[in-house]
This record gives structure tokens, C-alpha cells and sequence, in this order.
């Protein structure tokens, strides 16, 4: 088995096996995963069975799942979070992905533990405690550049994950608690409301309205496509897309567009392999573009950009196609000129006077002519600029079988005794083998007979396999009937499946550092999300003497941060002080409806606190838990 740090590893979503799948059809060497509770995304849980049968085909390409378990724990879940992660493991999961450190605390089957983007990675500090503690892969943070990525890659060597593509969190991963405040819904209990894409006034300290109705916490969607050269060369190992909520056409999209990028660069670097085994090939030409995006940016990479929010609009605007040059009477159609073709079915979007988005559907295409069913919205005029987030021919190819991957082999049969035998090889150097009597009637024609038997070798059909080469050496060609080379090429294959099954090895669980390393800091704030005596025993053993309870134990009843994070408004308002000369950085005010969220600046870190308290009448609806998993299966001793 190759280093860890020698591969290259695609990881995509699976909202349910079927994606997962999917995502591995088209490239993926990794898929992560909800399990029936405790993951970050509630609404995308799976049943056992589900994760089963996603490792079961993912196997087949020594491809992993990893399942995500990490939301945070009462003391009462504990027990069935333990349980979880042994029917988990015992379905074929090839690694956790944990954000509660009491889970460490429990006695666990033998899995590779992964730390959740939730567990805040930014420093070398705390990336080293975790792999020292015994996670044998770490998501950093997604605001970090290119040469805090370096600096954690010269403390470890874990394998370091990042986010390449999708949805962008405002805030620090795991540092976000509005939801929990104002609904009670926590976003460290896979619950979040994402008060992040809501419409706010930003209100100056002197009371005046500097922007009012925007989404001034929505951030553009991650695109490394351009970065991830640099990510290599950085230590970034495992390349992670977003995306447990999306449909499946950006599933397949996305998914194809990086593995497409990544074995480009793989032939540039001799020295690093992928993770799994096959190719991928796809009946179209991915375009991200074209499915589910906020316009995008590649965030704080390459260090603070201008134009990283997404004020306009939180949902998907889709691809500047032109404009509207005038409208038919009768409001069922009206003329544009566009970019590109549209077609028949597109969705269309536009922004009305008043700054906000409005769509319809495209009945039919004539020319620069465009009719719709259903009369022409009033607020689109002559001028607007149009944009599309329905490609109707693009998603219609998406919704059939879009993609076919194979494992190279090489087939070679020769004559050993009175046997032909027939081997076959994998790109993994998996091999096998299988032979008939050798007929004792030589070929009457022998190119002919050495051509047939070449042909029917290589119907690989519907196996996982394809063939890269057939060689044939066979001193006096002989005839075999198609039946027998059928029947002999079948048992090879299944030999082949036999042998790579027996030689797919589970990945290896990382041993934590004895005696307990230090933990980097001796006091922990509620921002470190301890909701349990089983993470506070772990802390304790890792030398933290003071540990606040997580936010969502109803203990903080005042004012603190909800959500901190490396957007900042001054800056987007050229209003910063490092900026601006002359500028203080005074607080500023997020208003949407009655609620009110203060914004602080902390321009030595370059960070802002959105503050703000637990609503009345909040606390009093929190249950204990709406989680509960019920495993058939006792843990192990």
C-alpha cells in the first residue's frame, strides 16, 4: 500500500448510496457520508444498510467511504454513538469522521479516525495535538492560505484535507452558534438554519443604514480549480467537495471536473499516485458552471480578497447569458442577445429593479426569440442581463448514465502442457488465473483463429475491468469454440474480483502519543464545544485545567460571539482601518427584522465577532436530544 502522503485523494459527497456511487462512477477515490444519527447534516442520515451497500461497490475500486459522526454529544448519546461506530465499522466504513473528542474516551472498533471541519484546525498547534492524539486525517480550516497550509504540513504528517469546492461557511467551522440562539436549532447538533443567507441592514455606529436587505453574510461558493497545483505543493493530500445537500447532477458534475484536474497534474508528478483504482470516462464535458453555485471565489488562498460575498443573492443565479433587447406584446415573449445558444426548458433568472431575483422558464427557442407558457414578468424590461440555472440539454445528459469506470488489465494466454491457460494482471498487480484442456485440433486458419480468440478475450462487457492488452503466445494457434473462450474469460475475471477482494485492506487505525500529549492551551472557552464528561475526561488527561461547557448547555445567558469569522464588512465597505487611513473600527450592527446582531473588529487578527444572546423562550424548548440510534448489534468488548 502506498504512503499516505504519496496519494492523491478525491473525496465527494454521498447524500445517499445511490450519489455515493455516482460520485465514485465519475472519479471520486473517497466518498463521505451520513450515518442513521449524529452527523453535522441531519436531514442527510442513511441506514446502515445504505452504508453497506455504498462500500460494498466503492470496495470494488479499493475506493473508501467515510461516515461522518461528528456533531457533538450529551452524556446520555454517548453509549449509542459507541454503538454506532461499531455497526459502522462491521457495514464496511473505512474511517469516522469525529468532531467530539469524547468519542476517544469510548471504547471504539479498530477505524481510522478523521477530525471533522468542525474541530476549527488553523494553527500547527492544534493540528499536531489531534494527530498526535490519534486522527490519521485532519480537515483544515477553509481560510487558510497557501503558507499556513505549509506551516501545518512541517508539524505533521497526517494526511491534510481541504475543501476545493462548494458552499463556504461564513464562519470558522464549529465557531458558529446564531442558529443555536435564535431557534435553537444547533449547527454542532447537524441542525443549523443558516441565518448566514439571510437578508440584513448593516447600520453604522452613528445609526446610519450603509446597506439595507443585503445577504451580508453569504459567501461566493469555493472553486481551487485554479489552486490546486499550489495545494499539492503546499501538503493538501485529500481534496474534499461540498455538497451532502446537492441534487445529483452537480454531484456527477463537479465530481468529473476534479478528477479530470487532478489526473492531469498527477502526470506531472511522478512521485504521487491517486487513491483508488480505475479510470473514469464520462459522456460529457463537465462544466461546473452549470450546476448549483453562488458565483465563486477561491477565498482566502491566496490571501484576503475584495469580492468574497455572495450579497446579492444566496441561491443560484446561474451563467451570464446577455440581455433582453425588447419585450413582444402580449408579454409571451421577447427578444435577447445572448452569449451562448439556449434551448428549449432552460431556466432563466434576473435581477428586478428592486435587487432581487426572479426566474422563468423557457417554453421555446427561435433564434434571438425567446416564449414563454406563462406571460412575461413586468419587472423584466429591455436591458436586464440575463443569466441561466437550468441548462436543460446540459442536465438532461446529467439524468442519464453519464459515466463508466474500469480497472486496466492485461490478459495473456499460453499453452502449458495440455492446458491453454488464460492470466490476467490489474493495474494494481492483482492477478489471477484460469485454464481449459487445450484442443487437439489446430486452427485451420490460424490468423483467423488468433484473431477470434483476441476478440473474445477482450469482452470484458459489464465487469469492472477492461483490457489494455491481450497477449496471445501460442506456438501452434489452435480453435477454441466462442463458449469455451466465454467461459474462460469469465472465470479469469471472477478470479481476478476474488483476488483483489482478499487483497483490499482496511485502512489502519493511527495509535495516539503515550504518555498524553499537552493540549496547546490550558483553558478552554465554550467556543471549544464540550457538551459531555467524556470530553471533558480527555481534556482533563491532556493537562486543560478549565473547561467551559459548549454553548449549547444553555449556560451562556449574556452576550458573546456567535459566530467568528475572516469575512469582515469593513473591508467589503472599504471602511478598514488598515485600509483606510483615518478609519476607526467602530462597531457596526447586522439588523433582520427584530433581531439585532453586533458586529466587533479584531483588526490585530483580521477577524469579526457577530454577537449577540440566546433568545427568550429558547432554552426552554431545548430538549436534551431529537437524536437517538438504536444499534441490533452488541459493541465489542
Amino acid at each position: 500500500m502506498p504512503h499516505p502522503n504519496s496519494t492523491l485523494e478525491l473525496l465527494a459527497p454521498a447524500k445517499n448510496a445511490e450519489f455515493g456511487i455516482e460520485a465514485i462512477r465519475h472519479g471520486a477515490d473517497a466518498v463521505y457520508i451520513g450515518g442513521p444519527a449524529f452527523g453535522a447534516r441531519a436531514q442527510a442520515g442513511n441506514s446502515l444498510a445504505e452504508v453497506e451497500r455504498l462500500a460494498a461497490f466503492a470496495h470494488r475500486f479499493h475506493a473508501r467511504v467515510f461516515v461522518a459522526v461528528n456533531t457533538i454529544f450529551h452524556d446520555h448519546e454517548l453509549e449509542d454513538a459507541e454503538g454506532l461506530a461499531w455497526s459502522l465499522y462491521e457495514a464496511g466504513a473505512d474511517a469516522l469522521i469525529v468532531q467530539d473528542m469524547g468519542l476517544l474516551e469510548m471504547n471504539l472498533p479498530p477505524i481510522q479516525l478523521h477530525a471533522s471541519t468542525q474541530t476549527d484546525i488553523r494553527h500547527p498547534e492544534k493540528a499536531r495535538f489531534l494527530q498526535d492524539v490519534g486522527f490519521a486525517q485532519i480537515v483544515l480550516a477553509r481560510e487558510l492560505t497557501l503558507d499556513q497550509i505549509a506551516r501545518i504540513r512541517a508539524e505533521t504528517d497526517c494526511v491534510l484535507e481541504f475543501f476545493i469546492h462548494g458552499a463556504l461557511c461564513v464562519a470558522y467551522s464549529g465557531q458558529c452558534y446564531i442558529s443555536h440562539a435564535h431557534t435553537g436549532r444547533s449547527a454542532n447538533r447537524g441542525e443549523c438554519s443558516q441565518a448566514c443567507r439571510l437578508p440584513y441592514d448593516l447600520v453604522g455606529s452613528q445609526g446610519e443604514v450603509l446597506a439595507s436587505g443585503r445577504h451580508l453574510l453569504s459567501m461566493k461558493d469555493n472553486d481551487q480549480t485554479a489552486n490546486l497545483r499550489a495545494l499539492i505543493q503546499a501538503g493538501i493530500r485529500s481534496f474534499k467537495i461540498e455538497g451532502r445537500h446537492k441534487d445529483l447532477p452537480y454531484v456527477k458534475n463537479v465530481t468529473a471536473h476534479y478528477r479530470q484536474q487532478l489526473d492531469a497534474i498527477l502526470e506531472e508528478f511522478p512521485d504521487l499516485v491517486r487513491a483508488s483504482s480505475g479510470q473514469s470516462s464520462f459522456h460529457f464535458t463537465p462544466v461546473p458552471e452549470k450546476t448549483f453555485n453562488r458565483s465563486t471565489t477561491d477565498y482566502f488562498v491566496q490571501g484576503r480578497q475584495g469580492d468574497i460575498g455572495a450579497f446579492d443573492s444566496p441561491t443560484f443565479t446561474g451563467e451570464a447569458m446577455g440581455e433582453v433587447l425588447r419585450i413582444e406584446p402580449g408579454r409571451r415573449g421577447f427578444t435577447v442577445q445572448a452569449a451562448s445558444p439556449l434551448h428549449n426548458g432552460d431556466g432563466l433568472t434576473f435581477f428586478t429593479a428592486k435587487g432581487t431575483q426572479s426566474g422563468l422558464r423557457v417554453n421555446r427557442v427561435e433564434g434571438d426569440r425567446i416564449l414563454t407558457a406563462e406571460p412575461v414578468p413586468a419587472d423584466l424590461v429591455p436591458g436586464t442581463p440575463l443569466f441561466r440555472n437550468h441548462d436543460h440539454q446540459f442536465l438532461r445528459a446529467l439524468e442519464r448514465p453519464s459515466a463508466e469506470r474500469r480497472i486496466g488489465v492485461s490478459l495473456g494466454l499460453e499453452a502449458s502442457g495440455d492446458q491453454l491457460c488464460l492470466t490476467a494482471e490489474d493495474e494494481d498487480g492483482f492477478r489471477a488465473r484460469a485454464s481449459v484442456p487445450r484442443p487437439g485440433e489446430l486452427a485451420r486458419d490460424p490468423d483467423r483463429a488468433l484473431a477470434s480468440l483476441r476478440e473474445g478475450l477482450s469482452k470484458l462487457g459489464n465487469t469492472d475491468f477492461e483490457a489494455r492488452q491481450v497477449r496471445i503466445t501460442l506456438a501452434d494457434p489452435v480453435f477454441l469454440p466462442a463458449a469455451q473462450i466465454n467461459a474462460l474469460r469469465r472465470e479469469v475475471i471472477s478470479a481476478l474480483e476474488a483476488a483483489r477482494q482478499a487483497g483490499f485492506a482496511r485502512l489502519p487505525p493511527r495509535d495516539a502519543v503515550e504518555p498524553p500529549v499537552p493540549y496547546p492551551e490550558a483553558g478552554l472557552s465554550y467556543l471549544a464545544n464540550v457538551l459531555n464528561d467524556q470530553a471533558r475526561n480527555f481534556y482533563r488527561k491532556h493537562g486543560v485545567g478549565l473547561i467551559d461547557a459548549a454553548y449549547e448547555a444553555g449556560e451562556e445567558r449574556g452576550e458573546v460571539s456567535l459566530m467568528i469569522t475572516k469575512h469582515c464588512l469593513r473591508y467589503s465597505f472599504n471602511l478598514c482601518p488598515k485600509e483606510v487611513r483615518g478609519i476607526r473600527p467602530d462597531p457596526m450592527t447586522l439588523v433582520h427584522g427584530q433581531d439585532r446582531l453586533n458586529l466587533r473588529f479584531d483588526c490585530k487578527r483580521c477577524e469579526m465577532h457577530v454577537e449577540g444572546r440566546i433568545k427568550p423562550g429558547v432554552l426552554k424548548g431545548i430538549t436534551a436530544s431529537p437524536l437517538k440510534f438504536f444499534s441490533s448489534r452488541p459493541a465489542a468488548a
